[in-house]
């Protein structure tokens, strides 16, 4: 019955189509719910009282019947108001039981205001009967009954509700905290606890909850803590035999088995490179060298450097705080992702403290653009089958040392629809108007 009963109330909350959050649906729980109890309530209060009343009446009517009787027995005559001989009026079941030779009383039921009959047999063999009405006083009592009812129902269903909006709204901001502090977790701050931040000293499901969610943060962090220290062990052991592979093939005669021996050492030695900065960076412990730089022609400079055919557009120049050589990391990463993945001509333009860099190919892999670079996923069959996914996991971990954010999006042809085939990709680079500091943290913004 209780699961019923809370089923219910539920298909009503979402049939009414309350979703603006927590507390309005539990105090419209609420709310509801007290509104049923209190009409259930009143009704029976309201019943109750119309139905003692009414025993009342006809109390009274009984020992009027049984004045009026002695009265008639002893004068001969009527000497009583409102009663009759053999009343043609009287109900067929109250004259049935007056001339079985029973006194009875007898209510009918005409709406706010019944009738209260009472019958008597004679000795002659008549009926005497007395009718009155519900009287204007207990009419009134009635009333004020029900409109005392109607008043206190709707004080319980305000009441009801204001005590879920403060219930509601308690429960809704730990919750609200727990996520907010759940996301930061998520977005890398490890020194977040969730428990800590709903804080409060009453113990209840919510704090059960934050404490489960640290534990599972707890132990998703120390197993991807273990995980990086394997594959930073594996490549730092793996760097000593790969570089000494690399000298002995160089020492091999020259001819084409040998060119074929030195280009996949030298792209092993790449990868456990790879391999090793990517693991520096999960460790958050990297830290940016800052220095003051024209962007415009820090960039032009290097993109010349790296392939002469690459057009750079400096629109806006913009002097920058930032490390040059992880800037340089994060550029020639773009612009290799580009030269791999991508067709001619690559572009590079340059706005104030943002980079572009764009390729003509088919763009990047629906995932990526979903949820950004992963490492050693190379992207859709238009993409696959050349590199480890790397490069892009790197450009986006130096980023986030420089405190800068990249982004990644295609381009497709104005108001073509959905399923359009790219025209290009576009990765573009958000230098930060204050660099982080030495220390990874952001200087005090002037007041």
């Amino acid at each position: 019955m209780r699961g019923y009963f809370r089923r219910l109330v539920a298909a009503c909350v979402d049939r009414v189509g309350i979703g603006t959050g927590l507390r309005w649906k539990l105090s419209a729980a609420i709310a509801l719910v007290g509104a049923l109890v209190a009409i259930a309530l009143s009704l029976v209060v309201h019943n109750a009282a119309r139905v003692s009343m009414l025993d009342n009446a006809r109390d009274l009517a009984d020992e009027r019947i049984m004045i009026a009787q002695r009265n008639y027995e002893l004068s001969g005559r009527l000497n009583f108001p409102n009663t009759k001989i053999d009343d043609p009026e009287l109900p067929a079941e109250l004259r049935e039981k007056a001339e079985a030779g029973r006194r009875a009383t007898y209510v009918s039921d005409r709406g706010d205001a019944p009738d209260v009959w009472a019958a008597v047999p004679l000795k002659n063999g008549h009926v005497m009967s007395l009718h009155s009405g519900f009287t204007d006083r207990s009419s009134d009592i009635l009333k004020d009954l029900d409109q005392a009812l109607v008043i206190g129902s709707i004080a319980v269903v305000l009441g009801g509700s204001a005590l879920g909006v403060l219930i509601g709204g308690h429960l809704s901001r730990r919750l609200r905290k727990a996520a907010s502090a759940a996301n930061r977790v998520a977005g890398g701050e490890t020194d977040v606890r969730v428990r800590d931040a709903i804080g409060g000293v009453v113990r209840d499901e919510t704090d059960d909850l934050a404490s489960a969610v640290d534990a599972m943060a707890d132990a998703l962090r120390q197993r991807l803590e273990a995980e990086r220290r394997v594959t930073a062990d594996i490549a730092h052991e793996l760097r000593t035999p790969v570089t000494g592979l690399l000298t002995a093939a160089e020492l091999l005669p020259p001819g084409r088995p040998t060119e074929l021996v030195l280009d996949r050492a030298k792209a092993m030695r790449t990868l456990v490179e790879d391999v090793l900065e990517v693991a520096r960076l999960d460790s958050a412990s990297e830290r940016a060298e800052l220095q003051d730089i024209l962007l415009g022609g820090f960039v032009a400079r290097r993109v010349a450097a790296k392939d002469p055919d690459i057009t750079v557009h400096v629109v806006h120049e913009s002097e920058v705080t930032t490390d040059p050589r992880r800037l340089e990391r994060v550029l020639f990463n773009l612009l290799a992702n580009a030269a791999r993945h991508g067709r001619p001509p690559i572009e590079v333009t340059v706005e104030g403290r943002v980079i572009r860099v764009r390729d003509h190919g088919p763009g990047f892999p629906e995932d990526l653009l979903a949820e950004g670079p992963s490492r050693f996923r190379t992207g859709s069959k238009d993409r696959a089958g050349r590199g480890h996914g790397l490069g892009l996991t790197i450009a986006a971990g130096q980023a986030r040392v420089l405190g800068a954010r990249l982004t990644f999006r295609n381009v497709r042809p104005a108001g073509a629809p959905e399923g359009t085939p790219a025209e290009g990709a576009v990765a573009v680079l958000w230098l930060p108007e204050h660099a982080p500091t030495n220390t990874g943290s952001y200087p005090m913004l002037p007041q």
